[in-house]
């Protein structure tokens, strides 16, 4: 592996991520090889998107907000600063929403949502510790190292679903590889064979961190590891999933899916050799749990998760609220009752992140947001997003039905004048409605935005999953309290 990496500028750059990800990592699509992933039709856009993160934070103007000063010379996005304080906390949150806000949120998998996860893990780097000495210190010196370089990391900490009414080691005869485990192992580190989900944001990722987020058994020790490693890793082998990128039709049509999809890729490790000092968690089924739940690294990286949904949950509702005043029905009683209930929906989850930070406890020296109420924000969010979803699309009617097939139609002037003749608006021109409406359709009813609503539903667990968590962190003991305060004043007599 190659260890080399070149002096450091001030600050990561577009132009420094983009360039880093043409390093012949192994991308498939359609069956065959990709190459270049920024200069691919099927990727490039959605490349760019990720570079443009880094422009804003590199700008003048946007240094001192989205950034901070690591080592003299060097600063980091916020996303890798581990506060120590209220302040801290919501001063990183605003970096986070600002650079949520560039994307409307629909980059689920941005840079900060795993440095979130590796930071939390990071602030709990005694349970490293207590699981193995050598291991926590390879987790330590791969922390400083990619927060130095301000790395995209993405992550694969799901396993492949197989026969679901049987643990992932006790799969079918023949399907051995199915889910990635050690196959291997000598003086120079372990070997992994199989495959992982979801590696979402991984075509435009430099690292990829492995791990096992969903519980393992004894005798699942084989499955039970943590590692990292860079993207072009010999043997490392990324199925993409169908592109929206490469079918959208352009920009115009499709403005979020030709900028924006982040792709989502099965991960096949073909006898993947992992060096010592890239393995973090050996054959410990319950380090792995204990690496994103007794640290606060689950609770960091969902954090994320919220604050970036609070954006986009904003951009639904102004979303909506365009779309009412370009079809001319925002003063209707019944669409204005509509219109609060979707406000107030969006904010009750900015309030929360709020709560959450308000809330919060210190764990040492780092300052973290409060467990239960981020938990809450979940098992809301998760019912609450195909909701908004779904009124946006009564709120739109039949408006979003017939338009024009393409951009296309505008380059005919008889064409043209006709769409400039039927979408009328009493706000905007033609086009403009046709503008408008093109997005909400991205946003809301493509193929696009029907993996947005599945992912929103499912990224964290299924619903009983988000629901045990704050059934895990309520202050059962306070409840219970306030319960007996009253019944202990009565009696028969």
């Amino acid at each position: 592996m190659n260890t080399h990496t070149p002096p450091l500028s001030l600050v990561k750059t577009g132009a420094e991520h983009v360039a880093s990800v043409n390093d012949g990592r192994s991308v498939y699509l359609d069956g065959k090889v990709v190459g270049d992933v920024s200069a691919h039709p099927a990727f490039r856009n959605a490349v760019a998107s990720a570079g443009m993160l880094y422009d804003f934070q590199a700008a003048p103007e946007n240094l001192e907000a989205m950034t901070f000063e690591l080592s003299p010379g060097r600063r980091v996005n916020r996303a890798w600063q581990l506060p120590e304080s209220y302040e801290d906390l919501v001063v990183r949150r605003k970096a986070l929403v600002a650079q949520a806000e560039l994307t409307g949120g629909f980059l689920g998998r941005s840079p900060d949502h795993v440095a979130s996860s590796i930071c939390g893990q990071y602030m709990g780097f005694e349970v490293f510790e207590r699981h193995d000495a050598k291991r926590a210190a390879a987790f330590r010196d791969w922390f400083e190292d990619v927060r130095r370089r301000d790395v995209f990391l993405t992550y694969v900490i799901n396993n492949v679903q197989g026969d679901r009414s049987k643990a992932f080691g006790s799969q079918q005869e023949g399907a051995e590889d199915m889910v990635a485990r050690i196959v291997d192992e000598d003086a120079g580190g372990i070997t992994i064979r199989g495959a992982k989900l979801f590696a979402t944001s991984s075509i435009m990722a430099n690292e990829i961190y492995v791990s096992s987020g969903q519980p393992l058994m004894p005798g699942e020790e084989h499955l039970a590891f943590s590692c990292a490693l860079p993207m072009n890793a010999p043997g490392l082998k990324l199925l993409s999933r169908k592109s929206f990128e490469a079918h959208a039709v352009s920009e115009f049509d499709n403005p979020l899916s030709a900028r924006y999809d982040e792709n989502d890729a099965l991960v096949f490790f073909d006898d993947v050799k992992v060096p010592w000092e890239r393995v973090f968690t050996y054959r410990d089924t319950d380090m792995c749990r204990a690496q994103f739940h007794d640290t606060p690294g689950h609770v960091y990286q969902n954090y994320q998760a919220q604050i970036r949904l609070s954006v986009k949950l904003r951009f639904l509702v102004g979303l909506a609220r365009a779309l009412t005043d370009i079809i001319g029905t925002s003063n209707f009683p019944q669409v204005r009752d509509t219109l609060g209930k979707l406000a107030a929906q969006a904010a009750m989850i900015e309030g929360l992140v709020y709560g959450m930070e308000a809330a919060g406890y210190r764990r040492g020296p780092y300052y973290l947001p409060d467990r239960h109420l981020l938990y809450t924000a979940q098992v809301f969010s998760q019912e609450l997003y195909p909701q908004v979803i779904g009124t946006i699309r009564e709120l739109a009617g039949g408006a979003l039905l017939m338009l024009p097939s393409s951009v296309e139609d505008f380059s005919n002037d008889e064409l043209a004048r006709i769409i400039r003749l039927t979408q009328i608006s009493p706000a905007v021109s033609g086009e403009d409605r046709v503008k408008l409406l093109k997005l909400t359709w991205d946003a809301v009813g493509s193929e696009f935005a029907s993996r947005h609503q599945q992912y929103e539903m499912f990224y964290a667990g299924a619903q009983y999953v988000t629901r045990g968590h704050s059934f895990r962190t309520y202050d059962w003991a306070g409840a219970a309290k306030a319960v007996d305060v009253i019944a202990s004043r009565y009696g028969l007599g």
